[in-house]
């Protein structure tokens, strides 16, 4: 009696086990580890990510207040062709603040002349922040025998120089990166400066305010910021008759721009528009006014369909201090 009532226990176990393994898988329960993590993978061919990185250069050890500060940093980021504009517009203005550019094109014929074999391919080894570094530390050497000369003519002022770049946009329609400079090399006060470079990564090319405009439209748009600076002069209390002002500082349309959250930016340098009092102005020129001056696709993205125009007057562009 015992060994039926085994033999049918073990039967209805084996019957159990056979039908579980029958059982076809939930497919929401075993969905493969590698096709999750596909799924998470983001295409960044469309982006500007990296950083900045500060270059090392040879500067002699000081101390105390008056020592002089030289520092460049570059960016590091996913867009080589990036890195590499924003490498020769850093050299540009080194050129331009310190003008050695004449010394270091002798330079460069004499080192290119002199360069052997070796020493071509071990520059080609080192990583695009080596090579920059080589190439800026002949400012640095200028920059430290202009200091010379100012102590010795009785300068006790501390000398400095300094220039950085930030992505502004990282994406569509045009990825933005600023470049800041600025600078003292004694006298009544320094210098500085913001310069804007535009991409499309899709081209991989850097792009102009020319190519952001419709066919024919660069006029109004020089009008629209004419308007502004109207504005602007009014707003700064910098003059009650603009035609007075236009005498001494003439409006001029800038190529540095970027497209801000509001409008087209205009920036200007020192002394572009007016005195070193105004600092680096901007002028903006809202998005509702750039209707049928703006190339469609530079628009917000809310803006990209067909909206009745409207009536605006010039923006009030704040001044940068």
């Amino acid at each position: 009696m015992l060994n039926q009532k085994n033999t049918l226990a073990l039967s209805i176990l084996v019957v159990i086990l056979g039908l579980t393994g029958c059982q076809k898988p939930d497919p929401k329960k075993t969905e493969p580890v590698e096709q999750t993590a596909a799924s998470q993978v983001v295409d960044t061919s469309m982006l500007l990510q990296g950083d900045t990185e500060k270059l090392k250069l040879s500067l002699p050890e000081c101390g105390g207040n008056s020592c002089p500060e030289f520092s460049v940093d570059r960016l590091h980021s996913n867009q080589p062709f990036v890195d590499e504009i924003l490498d020769q517009a850093i050299l540009k203005n080194l050129d331009h603040i310190l003008d050695i550019a004449q010394l270091n094109k002798t330079k460069k014929e004499q080192d290119q002349n002199q360069s052997s074999a070796s020493e071509i391919q071990e520059n080609a080894s080192k990583t695009p922040a080596q090579q920059m570094q080589d190439r800026v530390q002949p400012y640095v050497n200028s920059f430290l025998e202009l200091q010379k000369e100012l102590q010795n003519l009785g300068a006790s002022g501390q000398m400095s120089l300094t220039i950085s770049p930030k992505i502004l946009n990282a994406d569509l329609p045009l990825a933005t990166v600023v470049l800041n400079s600025s600078s003292y090399l004694g006298g009544a006060h320094g210098s500085s400066a913001q310069t804007y470079f535009n991409f499309d990564l899709k081209t991989k090319q850097q792009v102009a305010l020319d190519q952001i405009i419709q066919s024919n439209q660069k006029g109004k748009l020089t009008q629209l910021a004419h308007d502004a600076f109207k504005v602007w002069v009014i707003d700064s209390k910098l003059a009650e008759n603009v035609a007075e002002y236009e005498q001494a500082w003439k409006f001029k349309l800038t190529d540095n721009f970027y497209l801000g959250k509001q409008g087209l930016i205009l920036q200007y340098g020192e002394y572009d528009i007016g005195p070193y009092v105004v600092g680096l102005p901007r002028l903006t020129i809202p998005y509702d006014q750039l209707k049928g001056v703006l190339k469609p696709q530079y628009f917000p993205a809310e803006m990209q369909v067909d909206q009745p125009a409207t009536s605006s007057v010039a923006t009030h562009p704040k001044v940068k201090s």
